[in-house]
């Protein structure tokens, strides 16, 4: 089965999310069996921020007592053997926040798609907070390109649909591109996570947020708490 476990938003650092982090280590142990469990966490939208690894060892390790690796592609030479054998080793991966649209066109100019899509169809774990829960879309709500502008760009296409991440700040702008274009779509608010199965909505889990879906069809958007 192919799963993914999409954060809305909220700070690792703080421990803003720990529920739902606790709630994708003890899926990673399932998924591990006798083995110890290992998560790889894949910060291209921070341009491979260091720090930001360090806070998700701090808590995965720290806390849960998970393995962790890091999948570096900005910075550094690209070395294949070695990032397939961080793929394989991996019983999740974490992909982090930061620019969405820099972080797709760093995947596929550099390869780093390709070990994803391979890791996501053999049934690992697929998870990410903000740009890391909604570049699986077909469309996605981003300040990518002009920070503090806020608009629709395109997603890799797994997940049909719209989604906005950190929805609780962004409710009213996103309702309107809802209800002026008719959609359908998603809101993540921060400390909230949408798990998707085999591409099909399955639940929600919350560290204090909600998983909203918007209905904008009849030019109203009508909202519900999945």
């Amino acid at each position: 089965m192919k799963r993914l476990i999409l954060i809305g938003g909220g700070e690792l650092k703080e421990r803003e999310s720990l529920a739902i982090d606790e709630y994708i280590a003890s899926e990673a142990k399932k998924a591990a069996g006798e083995r110890r469990a290992c998560g790889l966490f894949i910060p291209t939208a921070s341009h491979d921020c260091m720090p930001y690894y360090n806070t998700f060892h701090k808590v995965y390790t720290g806390i849960f007592g998970v393995k962790t690796d890091v999948a570096l592609s900005v910075r550094q030479p690209f070395d294949p053997v070695k990032m397939k054998e961080k793929f394989a080793r991996a019983d999740f991966l974490y992909v982090g926040g930061g620019n969405t649209v820099f972080m797709l066109g760093h995947w596929k100019k550099s390869g780093l798609l390709s070990y994803i899509e391979e890791a996501y169809a053999r049934g690992v774990l697929v998870c990410g907070l903000s740009a890391g829960a909604i570049c699986w879309f077909e469309e996605m709500y981003s300040d990518s390109v002009v920070e503090g502008e806020y608009a629709m760009y395109g997603g890799l296409g797994w997940v049909k649909g719209k989604i906005s991440p950190h929805y609780d700040e962004r409710t009213l702008d996103f309702d309107k591109i809802v209800g002026y274009n008719r959609y359908r779509a998603w809101g993540l608010e921060n400390n909230a996570a949408l798990e998707l199965c085999d591409g099909v909505p399955a639940k929600s889990i919350s560290a204090g947020g909600k998983v909203w879906q918007l209905d904008g069809t009849s030019g109203k958007v009508v909202k519900t708490v999945f």
